[in-house]
């Protein structure tokens, strides 16, 4: 079965160029008003238990044009969210479905998904992990730079699941990637190990510091998430204290390379993590980025679904 949980475990370093291509592929085709029928029939259920925009839009529209049909579950419309348990859901769902993406808090009830079905589960989203808005991100900067081995990203901020997956997503790819976060608010070690084994294969540089300067010297891609994650709300006030000297603004846009390009996977919060003449800017492509969400999730699903 072919799940997309863990971009570490689940993407092959030869296997993500093939989704890149076939996601860049899907979009000309989409641009070209040419259909691609490839998951005819199929379906998706879309569990979100953590509120979304362009994760349900884009895996809703996806399947669509991929000429499948996605179901919407709330938590507050399946059993799940009233204690249910997951392998129940599993085994429910895995005879009425032909896949399932959820969007939740702990990446744990989406292993458990993946081991107790037998459909191919992706992973939208949790508290560890964004592994589906790699892809985007990846496919975003390859259009706008070329190509993507060499190249160095530098994410200044909060060391998320969005950081998590960068380091991940990164090293697979052969780019050098940069982490500048608070002590206390950096990736797990976990992450880390995980990056500089695929950097050891793809040759690329992994660099974890505290400072956002260093972090963002010389970078061609500035990325940077905000301060305050979901279920985080009641920390925001002392998130704001801590990352107001991570914020990327034109001064810390000044030490990346001239032609760098500024990410950042949405929604963002102006004046808080980035400056609005940083994201309003001819540098940011965070539209692009957030477009690409469409065809690389297609990719993903193609992938999935085809080869399960």
């Amino acid at each position: 079965m072919k799940h997309y949980i863990d971009f570490h475990e689940d993407v092959g370093i030869e296997e993500l160029n093939y989704l890149l291509d076939i996601a860049a592929d899907m979009k000309d085709k989409t641009k070209k008003g040419i259909k691609h029928h490839y998951l005819d029939g199929k379906t998706l259920g879309m569990i979100f238990t953590k509120s979304s925009t362009r994760t349900r839009v884009s895996f809703e529209v996806g399947m669509y044009q991929l000429g499948g049909m996605a179901l919407f579950l709330s938590n507050n419309d399946i059993q799940i969210g009233r204690g249910e348990t997951i392998y129940d859901t599993a085994h429910v769902l895995s005879g009425m479905l032909d896949g399932i993406m959820i969007r939740t808090f702990k990446h744990q009830d989406v292993v458990d998904l993946a081991k107790f079905g037998s459909i191919p589960v992706i992973n939208g989203l949790t508290d560890d992990q964004h592994p589906t808005q790699m892809l985007a991100d990846l496919l975003t900067i390859k259009e706008h730079k070329g190509s993507l081995k060499g190249l160095k990203l530098a994410y200044v901020g909060d060391g998320n699941n969005v950081a998590n997956s960068l380091l991940q997503a990164c090293a697979k790819a052969g780019m050098d990637v940069a982490i500048g976060s608070p002590a206390d608010y950096t990736c797990p070690e976990k992450y880390v190990k995980q990056a500089e084994e695929d950097a050891k294969i793809t040759g690329s540089k992994i660099l974890m510091t505290t400072d956002p300067f260093e972090a963002a010297a010389d970078a061609d891609v500035i990325y940077t998430d905000t301060w305050t994650s979901m279920g985080q709300e009641a920390e925001k006030a002392k998130r704001v204290e801590i990352f107001k000297d991570y914020q990327v603004n034109s001064k810390l846009m000044g030490v990346a390379h001239k032609d760098a390009i500024f990410l950042h996977c949405l929604p963002a919060y102006r004046g808080y993590e980035v400056t609005e003449d940083v994201i309003d800017g001819p540098q940011s492509v965070v539209f692009d980025e957030a477009e690409n969400r469409l065809h690389a999730h297609k990719a993903i699903l193609v992938n999935c679904y085809l080869n399960s």
